[in-house]
């Protein structure tokens, strides 16, 4: 249902809707340009279209996007691979940036004409987007909307997974397959923050100081060297204590070959496949904790919780710009399908980004 034109007495805008009541910043347009996939498959599955600007529900809130990020997610949904949850947006687009422009009567803590970045159960492809209120972070001090756009959807996969679950610690050693990319600059970057051994892996040899300067104390080429043996003879315990995977394959069995005792394991993708034949008997030897997860499927009250530990262990490091999102290129939101093929060209470093 599109929002239409609300003029009340005085300074308060009221629509009234069957779901709530929420408050509008002003008359809002009834459409908005977005990208949709007209039907699974390549990047030209990306198509500019109109649509209805959505209704925020009691606890959401309506953002007027400034940029989007391009994610591994998205490239799974066009392809028909990653469906949206029940009662989310069809468009792709699972982070933003922007301005609230209305709030849903539930709303605590948001204001109309509050400048943010947010994590979204999808819709980022568009020039509005609703989303949980609890899902919204202030943008960093000192970031553009750009660079705060870079943020949600890495941060949050990184830090509930390496964090929260695999609880990785200061002074162990942390193996990040990928490290040139959106997953991967983060996860490099959180890893240093905290206190642990950064090992990445990559390709070719002229992302490795890049990745260094980013905080990895080793960058292993992977095409001319094996990652099993540098981690293994590179740290004191043997092996690493948390990788984060995003190739599967046959690197499955190689990463088990490539752990300290205790260590754990996180899939986050697989580049290489999802299945492959292993040798479980290192596991049980070694107490090896093998795991993965998915952002997008995840509860409401789970992501809120994700959001307010960023707000209160990350945010300060953004804050200091002590970390910052690395952005290889923005594109104009019609250009999505071309965002796309460069983000399975794989030849870009960190972030590709949309300007709605």
């Amino acid at each position: 249902m599109p929002i239409p034109p609300v003029f009340v007495a005085g300074n308060d805008r009221r629509l009234a809707l069957k779901k709530g009541v929420f408050t509008v910043s002003a008359a809002l347009p009834a459409t908005m340009a977005a990208v949709e996939i007209k039907v699974p498959g390549g990047p030209e599955a990306l198509v500019p279209t109109t649509r209805p600007v959505p209704t925020p529900k009691p606890a959401e809130v309506l953002i007027k996007v400034a940029f989007a990020g391009i994610n591994g997610p998205d490239i799974m949904q066009r392809k028909g691979l990653y469906p949206a949850p029940k009662g989310a947006s069809d468009l792709p687009g699972l982070e933003i940036s922007g301005t609230i422009v209305a709030v849903g009567d539930q709303v605590k803590g948001w204001k109309i004409g509050d400048p943010i970045c947010a994590l979204t159960n999808g819709g980022g492809y568009a020039e509005f987007c609703t989303v949980v209120a609890t899902h919204c972070l202030p943008v960093p001090k000192g970031f553009s909307p750009l660079e705060a756009a870079a943020v949600p959807e890495t941060f949050f996969t990184v830090w509930s997974n390496v964090f929260m679950k695999a609880g990785l610690k200061a002074g162990e050693n942390f193996l990040v397959h990928g490290g040139a990319g959106g997953i991967g600059t983060t996860a490099i970057q959180l890893g240093h923050a905290f206190g642990a051994k950064v090992f990445t892996t990559d390709s070719p040899a002229s992302r490795v100081d890049i990745l260094k300067k980013l905080g990895a104390d080793r960058v292993i080429d992977y095409a001319t060297e094996d990652f099993v043996e540098v981690v293994k003879t590179g740290t004191p315990s043997g092996g690493a204590d948390v990788i984060l995977d995003i190739v599967g394959g046959d690197y499955i069995q190689r990463n088990i070959k490539a752990m300290a005792l205790d260590g754990r394991m996180i899939h986050l993708a697989f580049n290489k496949g999802s299945t492959g034949e292993i040798n479980l008997m290192p596991v049980m030897l070694k107490r090896l904790t093998l795991t993965g997860s998915t952002l997008r499927s995840r509860s409401d009250a789970q992501k809120t919780e994700i959001a307010a530990e960023l707000k209160a262990k990350v945010w300060p490091l953004l804050d200091a710009g002590t970390i910052k999102p690395v952005i290889h290129t923005t594109l104009p939101l019609k250009d999505a399908a071309e965002a796309h093929r460069l983000m399975e060209s794989a030849k870009h470093i960190g972030k590709i980004m949309l300007a709605a």
